[in-house]
């Protein structure tokens, strides 16, 4: 599966392997993984079932999470309703960290997902909702577990609690980690050392590198790291450059877009009994939308050989088309910014965050704007395109759900007389407020990481 990108390789700094070697890993793993998904009815996809009385799906011990209806409204009118999954529960994505040799490796998971489109994906060391690592699913402890429930100040680099999919998840948030060791960890069968340079290479292929590998990764303070040495691109001036100019201004008129919104936008979420939803119904042991939406909610029994637990039934939304999520850079005086513009969503855990210039979803009947044709107008002539990659969201929760990310550069005269809501950033303000929880949604999260630093 995994051996035609090697083809694609880079040249590489001091790694311990050699990209060949970490194809020929994740081809292994994947050849020796044995699954199997039947799509079933909910009805026998036992523990899961529909509570009447909570109006949700839920599992039967009320742990991992529940479906619920909701209803997004705008002061009295409906905006619309969809299907909402409510994981309270905050969960670990960790990745451990060491410097070997001079250059600083990362301990990556080749982790099977009963949603991602190639099964085995390049994970966190740790990729853990509470429900796993307390056992409520009765399976043995995830690897590397003591590790971060036992993580000292002075080893932490990155531990922040970052939102996911707020048109999918009810204020839904990970607690993203990454901590170094002195010590180099003895690999696993499922675990492996790579550089980020290497882990960015990945990231150009196609349904390789997770979501929860890209949101981790996203989250490195480089501001924060000054002259320590460890800063990655210091040798690369332009981005050097563009990672030290952080604005004020730039700041101050982010948040004022936002807490305008919090403010004054009279907009609220209401969860609902499940299979009230008057547009929604089951059809085919699938609840689906009378019209065309992004995804549907599938029941499965799912059988996987490799994780805590090999064999169990679950909920899973999946999704009935790609969505395109775009960033537009620019240079600006010598340092490179970023169009971004605040975007609220039903589930999101402060009714609005920080998003990329492009943040479109299968179906959606919105009418783009002059930024959004510009941005399709570069991309369909394939014009000064820095990214252009078809990337996987969380396979725990959505099923063959991978969306199309693109970074596109364009002149900066291109950008005059923005509409309301867009705001050129630079890199090292985006990467500051990475720093506080919430602020980045995770599609721009996601496109951050994916650029070479």
């Amino acid at each position: 599966m995994f051996e035609y990108l090697r083809e694609n390789k880079q040249n590489e700094s001091y790694s311990m392997h050699s990209m060949d070697e970490v194809y020929e890993w994740l081809d292994s793993v994947s050849k020796k993984t044995e699954v199997n998904i039947s799509h079933i009815s909910l009805d026998e996809c036992d523990p899961w079932f529909y509570d009447e009385i909570g109006g949700c799906i839920r599992n039967a011990k009320g742990s991992f999470f529940k479906i619920y209806g909701a209803k997004e409204y705008e002061g009295d009118k409906l905006v619309f309703s969809q299907p909402i999954i409510d994981q309270s529960e905050i969960g670990f994505l960790g990745i451990i960290c060491c410097k070997i040799n001079d250059t600083w490796h990362y301990l990556m998971q080749a982790k099977i997902e009963p949603g991602n489109v190639n099964v085995v994906q390049l994970s966190p060391t740790l990729q853990a909702t509470k429900s796993n690592f307390t056992r409520a699913h009765g399976g043995r402890e995830p690897e590397f577990l003591q590790y971060f429930l036992n993580m000292k100040h002075e080893d932490i680099i990155v531990d922040q609690i970052q939102s996911e999919q707020g048109s999918r998840f009810l204020k839904k948030r990970n607690r993203n980690v990454i901590i170094k060791t002195e010590e180099i960890l003895e690999e696993k069968n499922s675990h492996r050392w790579l550089t980020l340079e290497q882990i960015k290479e990945l990231m150009h292929h196609d349904n390789v590198v997770n979501m929860d590998t890209r949101t981790v990764l996203s989250c490195i303070p480089y501001v924060l790291m000054g002259q320590e040495g460890d800063v990655p691109f210091k040798d690369k001036d332009y981005f050097y450059k563009t990672a030290w100019n952080m604005n004020r201004k730039t700041i101050v008129s982010l948040y004022n877009e936002i807490n305008n919104y919090k403010m004054l936008a009279g907009r609220r979420t209401e969860t609902v009994p499940l299979f009230s939803l008057d547009n929604w119904h089951m059809k085919d042991n699938v609840f689906m939308c009378d019209e065309d939406y992004p995804f549907n909610v599938i029941f499965c029994d799912i059988a996987i050989e490799g994780r805590e637990v090999t064999r169990w039934r679950q909920p899973l939304f999946a999704a009935t088309g790609k969505g395109l999520f775009g960033l537009i850079c620019c240079d600006d005086d010598g340092v490179l910014k970023f169009l971004v513009k605040p975007r609220a969503e039903i589930g999101c855990f402060d009714n609005i965050e920080i998003g990329p210039t492009v943040q479109r979803e299968p179906y959606s009947k919105e009418e783009p704007d002059v930024v959004e044709k510009l941005f399709n107008e570069k991309l369909l002539a394939k014009k000064d395109i820095i990214v252009d990659t078809i990337l996987s969201e969380e396979g725990g929760r959505f099923y063959q759900e991978e969306n199309r990310n693109v970074i596109i550069s364009v002149d900066k005269n291109e950008l005059k007389d923005l509409p309301d809501g867009y705001i050129l950033s630079d890199y090292g303000t985006l990467n500051i407020l990475t720093q506080v929880n919430n602020c980045l949604n995770i599609q721009l999260r996601n496109l951050l990481s994916l650029l070479e630093i």
